[in-house]
């Protein structure tokens, strides 16, 4: 099974493909716009930015900590540069880098990663990576973004040279499939009600807002209403519309594609436990490593489609709902 049977055919988009040609774009506009890789630019697509911008590439090659140090004093000199690589190599191998060059600096470098996640599939757990948001998040001044789908990715990037210090976006290696469905334009900090409801608040970001959506259609069948929040950005978490979606509906269930640990989950966890108390389920890859296989089949191994959402979704209001 691939991804689009999840999706029922519908148009995949992906987000590495819009950032490219977004970057693109941006860059005509923008002499100061430079974009920096290590060794990766055919996977994460800025090859496209080196055919256009040759002067204004550079290839680190396999020296990730390079590539941070370079990008932070490009920065410095007032350069605008966008980094990418994996996403296990961006935030992982050189995570002191992106601490003590970037953050620490207060530096605008735009970390853009690809190959998030466990829809990495057949690269196998060296290669999934499901601790990013945890490790950027962490950060002190970094924000933190995983796009629903291409369509915003390239809002992201636009708004994202306005942004002051750092941000780390979160790409894929699969198509996301485009969510055709009345949303809010993309603005950092805030999130996005897709689809309303007063029995669970489902709160996802990147491809399982889609899947959460899906979800929540299956839920009607057994008369739960589910709100669908895309809260893209995990910080600055939108406090606010978390607040009222747990007083309103008593419930939430995060959704992502991320250890259930220090990730969005976590981030919900911490300001309605503080702020508005209600029950909480968190839906994530378990503390554990995964496996190489197919995108679907792993999708289905940490119980991260449609079907295992609602059924989430349905125990936790038969435990917890009025």
């Amino acid at each position: 099974m691939s991804l689009d049977a999840y999706c029922r055919g519908r148009k995949m988009i992906g987000l590495r493909d819009v950032y490219a040609k977004t970057l693109i774009a941006l860059a005509e506009r923008d002499p100061d716009i430079v974009v920096l890789d290590a060794d990766l630019s055919g996977s994460t697509r800025t090859a496209k930015f080196a055919e256009v911008f040759r002067e204004r590439f550079f290839n680190m090659g396999i020296s990730e900590q390079d590539l941070i140090g370079t990008a932070a004093g490009l920065a410095l000199a007032g350069k605008k540069p966008f980094v990418s690589t994996f996403a296990i190599f961006e935030t992982g191998r050189a995570w002191e880098q992106v601490r003590q060059s970037v953050c620490l600096n207060h530096v605008p470098v735009k970390l853009v990663a690809s190959h998030g996640g466990v829809t990495v599939g057949e690269d196998g757990p060296t290669h999934h990576c499901t601790e990013d948001f945890a490790l950027m998040r962490v950060l002190p001044g970094m924000t933190v973004v995983a796009p629903m789908d291409a369509e915003e990715m390239g809002e992201v990037i636009q708004k994202s040279l306005s942004l002051d210090g750092p941000l780390y976006v979160r790409g894929s290696r699969e198509k996301f499939p485009i969510i055709e469905r009345k949303r809010t334009e993309f603005e950092f900090g805030k999130g996005n009600v897709l689809r309303d409801g007063d029995d669970i608040a489902i709160v996802a970001c990147g491809l399982m807002v889609d899947f959460s959506y899906q979800a929540a259609a299956m839920l009607c069948e057994s008369g739960v209403e589910a709100r669908v929040i895309g809260m893209s950005t995990i910080k600055p978490i939108d406090e606010a519309l978390l607040i009222s979606a747990a007083e309103e509906t008593g419930l939430v269930l995060t959704v992502e594609e991320h250890s259930v640990i220090g990730g969005l989950g976590s981030a919900v966890c911490e300001v309605l436990s503080e702020k508005a108390p209600v029950p909480v389920m968190r839906l994530g890859v378990d503390d554990r490593f995964t496996a190489s296989a197919t995108p679907c089949e792993l999708l289905e191994l940490c119980g991260l489609t449609p079907k295992s959402i609602a059924k989430s979704a349905l125990d936790l209001h038969k435990k917890h709902g009025q």
